[in-house]
Order: structure tokens, then sequence, then C-alpha cells
């Protein structure tokens, strides 16, 4: 008996290398295409966004679901019959309406005020082909979206200097998130949710202890499709990159808007019994507009307003990690005060200080912060 088992995790390894290494492969071969797409002036950023529109196309056909969220004439199968100058035409009327005539929420945020930069039909050409003709992995729910993750990474690295505003590296997301041991039944938020890492690894947590949900009951398992998982993201393009990265993942963002958690919308968000976040650092250009904020009231940069959210928006048992600089733990004045509260407040019990340069530019001191909000 436990030959048969020592040789089936053996397989499934070998599986799961076998699929991550074909993933890498083809984020390999798409991130070479934007060597011919940089020609036409387009940046990475830029080119993330233009294969997030064609991804999402081709991944609905994959998935046998365009028939339900995309109209007839925008489907991929559509898009790839043309060739040259009627293709770029339909791609740009396809950019232009397929937001306001799908009926899908999703839908219509990841489309909402698109455009392409592609000016060279060649190139539009180029793109559909590679990807109309890649191997894709059709049986497993996570390919698509591990092929995504793999591109914003490239994307990130390839951009580092601000890029840790919105990507947080997939390890550190794994031991903050083991750690803090996610549950079903649990409301999980991200408030600086960029593109989605934290959530993404929550729900892939929960979903390996409940053999993807299926040892849950059919309420919880609403829950977590439905109402687990908020988060806020206030950068209109980063919100797109979350939305399509969420949906790649099958995980709900019913409850993940694009807004401000400084602003009053973040007093707004439901209590939460985690919360795993890398907050923005820096200036803020402006103070918070809340009203509920006692101790950053009057700090015009993110990370200490951030912390102040995180301690007021658990709930009284609720636990934390939060990625931050120095500053927080040692700032005078505003920050001194924002200890206070968080020491009286909450149980601050762990600290873990990062190697500079992971994300942020070299010399910026990090740390991980762990607490428990008080009964």
């Amino acid at each position: 008996f436990s030959k048969i088992l020592t040789t089936r995790s053996g397989t499934r390894r070998h599986e799961r290398h076998e699929k991550l290494v074909a993933v890498q492969d083809i984020v390999a071969k798409l991130w070479r295409l934007c060597a011919i797409l940089r020609k036409d002036g387009i940046t990475y950023q830029q080119y993330v966004t233009e294969l997030t529109y064609l991804l999402f196309l081709k991944m609905m056909q994959e998935k046998g679901q365009d028939g339900e969220v995309i109209p007839g004439k925008y489907r991929w199968k559509e898009l790839i019959k043309l060739e040259g100058k009627p293709k770029l035409d339909h791609y740009r009327d396809l950019l232009a309406n397929i937001g306001t005539e799908s009926k899908s929420r999703t839908v219509t945020a990841i489309f909402e005020n698109a455009n392409t930069f592609i000016r060279e039909p060649k190139n539009l050409d180029a793109l559909t082909t590679a990807i109309d003709e890649l191997h894709w992995f059709t049986d497993e729910r996570d390919s698509f979206g591990d092929l995504y993750e793999g591109l914003l990474q490239k994307n990130a690295e390839e951009t580092k200097r601000g890029a840790g505003q919105y990507f947080t590296p997939r390890p550190l997301i794994n031991v903050m998130t083991r750690l803090m041991q996610p549950k079903a039944g649990e409301v999980i938020q991200d408030p600086a949710a960029g593109t989605g890492g934290f959530l993404i690894a929550a729900d892939s947590y929960i979903r390996a202890a409940t053999d993807d949900y299926f040892d849950l009951d059919s309420s919880v398992q609403e829950f977590q499709t439905k109402r687990a998982y908020q988060g806020m993201e206030n950068v209109p393009g980063v919100y797109r990159l979350l939305l399509m990265n969420l949906q790649l993942h099958g995980v709900g963002a019913d409850k993940v808007e694009l807004d401000s958690t400084l602003s009053p919308s973040g007093a707004r968000m439901e209590q939460s019994d985690l919360i795993l976040t890398n907050p923005p650092f820096g200036p803020a250009g402006g103070k918070p507009t809340r009203d509920d904020f006692t101790e950053t009231h009057s700090v015009s940069s993110y990370q200490l307003p951030f912390v102040e959210h995180c301690i007021r928006s658990l709930k009284p048992g609720g636990r934390a990690a939060i990625i931050v600089p120095d500053n927080v733990l040692f700032e005078d004045g505003r920050g001194q005060a924002l200890r206070r509260m968080m020491m009286n407040w909450c149980d601050l019990h762990t600290i873990l200080r990062l190697p500079t340069g992971i994300f942020y530019a070299q010399g910026v001191k990090t740390n991980v912060i762990f607490l428990t909000r008080g009964k």
C-alpha cells in the first residue's frame, strides 16, 4: 500500500513538473512576441494589457464559456478568421463595444475603456496566430491562470522600478499564506489588491484543504465563490489585470472593487477574518479622506494609513500579515501613535525582516508584520 501511495505521489509530482515546464515554455514564446510589438512602440505594460484582451477571448473559447458572456461577433473564432487590416478594424470595434454589449460584469470591467496599442495589422496577425497555435491545457483549471501569472511576473522583472506596487513575488505570497492558514467560511481581504496574488493564494490554499470545495456543504461553497474574497485596487489598468487574474483562477470577484481604500469606500469594506496585503509605499499625493482614521488622518503617504485600515478592518480575533517599510516600525510622530494603537488593539506577535531588493528599489528595507486583533 505504501508503495502505491509513493508511486502516486511521485506521478503527481512528475505531472506538476511537466505542467510547470509547459506553462513556462508558453510564457517564453508569448514574451518573445513582445520584441515584435516593441517595434510598434508598445511598452511591456501595454503588451501585457493587450495579451489580457486576446487571452481572455481565447480562454473563453477553450473553456466553452464564450457563448455565455461574449456577443457572437466578438468571439475568438470570428477574430481569428480575418487577416490584415480587416482584422485590426474588427479588433478595434470589438474593444470599443464588447464591454457595453456583454451582460457579464467581469467582461464589462475588463474591457472598460479598452483600446489597442497595435498600429500594424501584421503584428496583430502574428499575435493572434501565435496564441491560436499554442498547446492549451483545456482540462486543467489553473493552466490559464499559471500562464497569466507568468506573464505578470515577466512584466514585473522587465519593469522592476515601481512593479512592486502591484506584483508581489509568489514565494513570499505563498509563505505568508501558509503561515496564516486561511479557512473556508472566512472573509479574506486585500485592501491593496494589485493583480490579486494574495486572494488567489488564499483560495488555492482553501481548495487544497477541501478537495476543491467538494468537502464543504452547499452554503459554504456558495460563500466561497461569491462572498469570501474582498479587495480594492485604485489603478484602472491594474484593476483590469486583477479581474483577469481572478477570472483565470476561478476566484469570485463580486466584492473586488475599483476604488481607493483610503477614501470613504474603504471604511465600508466588510470586517474581515484575515487580511493579506502588500500596500503601496511612499507619497500618496494627499491625505486620507476617511473620517474614521484617528492616528493617520493627516499623513500624506500610503504605508501608515493602510496599516490603520488593516487594524480597523479586522474582526475581533481576526489576523493579518502586512508588508511594510521600516518607517512603520521606527518613525516618530504619527508612526509612534500608530504603533501605540497597534499594540493596544492587537497582538503584534511576529516581525519578519525581508532581504532588500525583493520587489522595491535596492536599499528599501521591508518587513512583514503578523498581528491578531484583540477580542
